[in-house]
């Protein structure tokens, strides 16, 4: 099952994602409340195309926290070494864990500002985790249970003012660090999804990857963040990049694609 939020003229509301198999297209089949939470919601009776007039994708949750994971794939870490970024050239034994705002959300074909103070902006494609119910000291086994389900999403990063600053708040927190869409898909082959990433419409091999090579799997990253704080029902982890990651400029189209969630499009505006 596909989750979308979206805006009706500018009015955001949530919906399932349904494929017309007669018209070959995706509907919006709108719900009257927030599916999340254990919260029952229905049909209102409404069905919109993706691509009608007035119909826009949003960011399909606004988490009340985001923890993301860094280096948790030994590729990534080797990577960041070679280039510079990075005096250990692997990954460390323990979680690398950092947080974003919520405000550093941004949804589908949303713009991603670069702020003016800084000059070196990354890209980072990644599986995002989106938790269902309240979730605190989960043992691993049970970590899936928390889960609603899964979207794409781009940490962006400013590697310059992470090398200021090891806290990386600056770096990775700023307004639109983090692209989330196109939607949350329920049902996932988390343990193996495919990540890959184009620029430009080009395809970047180096910044593809595998969730099999995750070095802290989903559910002991669920189980870790829990044994301190509280996930709330629409809180997100964004749980690592595979591989390579590179440059973004103004001007640039990033596109992260998750096989079996769909594809994430943002334009990089100067701001």
């Amino acid at each position: 099952m596909r989750i979308a939020r979206f805006s009706h003229d500018d009015v955001p509301q949530y919906a399932f994602v349904q494929y017309d198999e007669a018209e070959e297209k995706d509907y919006l089949v709108a719900l009257d409340g927030y599916p999340l939470g254990g919260s029952r919601v229905n049909p209102t009776g409404e069905r919109y195309a993706l691509d009608a007039d007035g119909i826009r994708l949003l960011a399909p949750i606004i988490p009340s926290k985001i923890y993301g994971l860094a280096k948790n794939y030994e590729a990534h870490a080797q990577f960041m070494h070679e280039a510079g970024h990075s005096e250990i050239a692997h990954a460390p034994e323990d979680m690398m864990i950092f947080m974003k705002p919520s405000t550093s959300v941004i949804g589908p074909d949303d713009p991603i500002v670069m702020p003016g103070a800084s000059h070196d902006m990354n890209y980072e494609p990644e599986v995002a985790v989106v938790i269902g119910r309240i979730a605190k000291n989960v043992p691993v086994e049970r970590a899936m249970d928390y889960v609603l389900g899964f979207t794409c999403t781009n940490d962006v990063t400013l590697r310059d003012l992470q090398k200021l600053d090891p806290m990386w708040t600056r770096a990775k927190g700023f307004d639109t660090a983090c692209p989330l869409g196109p939607w949350i898909q329920t049902e996932l082959n988390w343990r193996d999804a495919r990540i890959s990433f184009s620029l430009n419409g080009e395809d970047v091999p180096e910044a593809s990857g595998t969730t099999a090579n995750l070095i802290h799997s989903i559910p002991e990253q669920i189980a870790a963040i829990s044994s301190y704080a509280t996930l709330l029902p629409g809180d997100v982890i964004l749980t690592g990049t595979p591989h390579a990651s590179g440059s973004l400029k103004p001007g640039d189209e990033a596109v992260v694609h998750v096989e079996g969630i769909g594809s994430l499009r943002n334009v990089v505006v100067q701001g």
